[in-house]
């Protein structure tokens, strides 16, 4: 991978996981939290919600595989089935 688009990907990365942490937070100060704790919700909704989406592209690659796989007769030169 080229240095350029290496430092394209580090700036896109850091700034959702910024704006991630800046939602956090102002969810966690609407929410009555103040001090220390602040920063407890601040690291349990970011780091969360980031881990939610690093499962949800490898569930959509599966999902669209089952779909594909189902919808799809195993061999091409068949017909497939249709409900009547």
């Amino acid at each position: 991978m080229p240095s350029r688009m290496r430092k394209i990907l580090i700036i896109l990365s850091l700034t959702l996981i910024v704006a991630i942490g800046l939602f956090s937070v102002g969810i966690g100060y609407a929410g009555g939290v103040r001090g220390i704790g602040l920063l407890g919700v601040w690291f349990f909704l970011t780091f969360g919600i980031i881990i939610v989406l690093a499962q949800l592209i490898p569930a959509g690659i599966i999902l669209s595989a089952i779909i594909g796989t189902a919808f799809s007769s195993f061999r091409k030169e068949e017909m497939p089935i249709k409900a009547t």
